[in-house]
């Protein structure tokens, strides 16, 4: 199996009260608090996935580039079907959705910030097509279908682990994707193909673009214009991400994409970069 060239490190984020946003990624999501120093690290046993820093003034605003959501990948869709029947019985707002590549859960945090807690089925997945002004999935079998349709939930609740639902989430848990506000689409399509990642879908006439990171799932880095050409980074004191972490799983996938951008910074952390939004990513190695 052909696998990805690049993985995602933790996504940080600035949030307004500790508190909310503690129960919210522990007790919502199911993420473990593995450090506190000024910020809260969360993720599994093994990894970091979200970094909250409680500095933020104000709630996230919409009409800026930057984070439309971040996806937590599960690795089964009995751990999907677990935190689903979570989400449920803590009656909290959610919106089950099937994209066939995928099964989605989204979700808003305290603040506002999206996010999506994700299975990945490419199984089931042939292409995205435009049709008729409407952005489809077509299936392995050649049926187009609502690239966001309902989610059969009945059928996930069958298969509901029978060890409880409020265990956190599993060590095998990653970032798996994310999706970005952008103030240009050719502009940033042309940025994320020039530090590694593949072009899956551009399709302008809906102001979306799709970039893989060339392993079987191709959903790794998607894009979009829906909050206005040109729009600007939230300005300071709002709720937002601050920065997300590529890791290249070799050196030679990392010096690429430095030699292919403008300018970056060298940091204890990794190599800093904007794209051409302005959204800051740290590039870095690791598994």
């Amino acid at each position: 199996m052909v696998k990805d060239r690049m993985k995602f490190g933790a996504v940080h984020l600035e949030v307004t009260h500790r508190e909310k946003s503690l129960w919210f990624y522990r007790d919502i999501i199911g993420l473990r608090l593995r450090k506190e120093n000024g910020y809260l690290e969360m993720g599994t046993d093994t990894e970091t996935l979200v970094v909250l820093y409680p500095t933020a003034k104000l709630s996230g605003k919409h009409g800026y580039s930057g984070l439309y959501h971040f996806a937590i990948h599960l690795q089964s869709e009995a751990e999907f079907a677990r935190v689903l029947a979570r989400l449920i019985s803590k009656r909290y707002p959610i919106s089950p959705t099937d994209h066939t590549i995928s099964k989605a859960i989204y979700l808003n945090d305290p603040d506002g910030i999206t996010v999506e807690i994700t299975f990945e089925t490419p199984e089931r997945f042939s292409e995205y097509i435009v049709k008729n002004g409407r952005f489809l999935s077509l299936d392995r079998d050649g049926t187009e279908r609502l690239s966001a349709a309902p989610l059969d939930v009945g059928t996930l609740m069958q298969i509901v682990p029978h060890d409880g639902i409020q265990k956190p989430l599993p060590a095998d848990t990653v970032i798996g994707h994310i999706h970005l506000y952008v103030g240009n689409l050719e502009k940033a399509n042309d940025f994320y193909k020039q530090i590694g990642f593949e072009e899956h879908s551009f399709s302008p006439q809906i102001k979306f673009a799709d970039l893989s990171a060339g392993g079987v799932f191709k959903h790794r880095m998607a894009i979009n214009t829906w909050q206005g050409l040109n729009a600007p980074q939230p300005p300071d004191g709002t709720a937002r991400m601050r920065h997300f972490t590529i890791k290249y799983v070799s050196e030679e996938g990392l010096k690429s994409a430095l030699a292919n951008v403008s300018k970056f910074e060298k940091t204890d952390k990794g190599y800093i970069v904007f794209d051409p939004s302005g959204t800051r990513i740290i590039l870095t190695t690791g598994d």
